[in-house]
């Protein structure tokens, strides 16, 4: 089999022909279609990489209406959940053989998103995945279906965000301060519900509540705030994210307070470098590629198991509490 066509452009008809089978069969192979025979296909995918075929998907989405590509609307991707998520969609998409494209927008405007949106649907996306949605995105309405990346429920995100403050609860904590991230994010209020759940199931207290951004410096502006309710009683600290952690933690080392000696401190997520903070993090673990395979399955309509359980990772920044004795600072 030769890929030496005197440099025409390689259509159906060629690899066809290469092949040995009729341009239909040829275009159900590239489709995946069901009941063709092993065989077969092995055919014609040997013709495709031989002649070097390559798809045209706007041909193909006159044909089938599908261009076999998933959009991907995208705000705050600088932090590490969002970014993690794209590159987690990236690889999910290209498992199920389709690609990404992806629209980025810095506002939680519905109307901005929807800007976003339509951008997608006019390159004939199959479908499209919210990253960082916000509480007022739409989801409905649209000629395809549209899946926030952690579900609609963010049920994994509340189990999450539990087991970190049962975590604290079992090493002996009873009054809990909260940081949670910005409230129109749908990911902060799920993680929230979390903490509440786990306070109230646990008896415990929530001392006191505050919100960030997700970003370190956030967390490090707050640290005041925090080691005043510290200096009073309570003893740990459940934040909604890594970043946040890090921030509070150097701030708190400031004013005189060190973790986990003084106050104990969870966070969420566990970016790659939530190990190796001083003292290194102990957190939650999402399963980001589950869940990415998860709403690329939901958004072409096809089956995926469900993603796994979270995981709580524990390290340093939490211990028995101890009775803070007036540190200086």
């Amino acid at each position: 089999m030769s890929g030496d066509t005197g440099g025409r452009r390689i259509g159906v008809r060629e690899v066809a022909a290469a092949a040995g089978v009729s341009t239909q069969t040829v275009s159900r192979v590239l489709n995946d279609y069901p009941g063709i025979r092993d065989a077969t296909r092995e055919r014609v995918l040997d013709a495709v990489a031989a002649l070097d075929y390559r798809v045209n998907n706007a041909a193909r989405a006159l044909g089938t209406s599908l261009t076999r590509t998933v959009g991907v609307v995208a705000s705050d991707a600088v932090l590490h959940g969002p970014a993690a998520g794209i590159a987690a969609l990236e690889r999910a998409a290209r498992a199920r053989g389709r690609w990404i494209s992806t629209a980025y927008t810095d506002s939680d405007d519905p109307a901005d998103i929807d800007v976003a949106v339509q951008h997608l649907l006019d390159q004939g996306v199959d479908g499209i995945v919210l990253v960082a949605a916000h509480g007022e995105t739409p989801l409905e309405g649209y000629a395809v279906p549209i899946v926030p990346l952690y579900g609609e429920s963010g049920t994994r995100q509340r189990e999450a965000a539990a087991l970190a403050v049962q975590h604290l609860a079992d090493l002996g904590h009873r009054r809990i301060i909260e940081l949670a991230g910005p409230a129109d994010w749908r990911e902060a209020r799920a993680r929230a519900d979390g903490v509440a759940d786990a306070i109230a199931r646990r008896g415990l207290e929530r001392v006191a509540g505050f919100e960030g951004d997700w970003s370190a410096a956030s967390g490090a502006a707050l640290a005041s705030a925090v080691a005043e309710r510290v200096r009073a009683g309570a003893t740990a600290v459940a934040v909604a994210n890594d970043q946040m952690a890090l921030g509070l933690s150097a701030g708190l080392a400031a004013r005189g307070l060190v973790v986990p000696r003084d106050v104990s401190m969870t966070g969420f997520d566990d970016n790659p470098d939530a190990a190796f903070y001083s003292p290194a993090l102990t957190t939650v673990r999402l399963d980001v590629e589950g869940e990415a395979a998860y709403a690329v399955a939901a958004v072409l309509g096809d089956a995926a198991p469900a993603p796994t359980p979270p995981v709580l990772m524990v390290r340093d920044s939490a211990a028995t509490p101890r009775q803070v004795a007036s540190p200086q600072g």
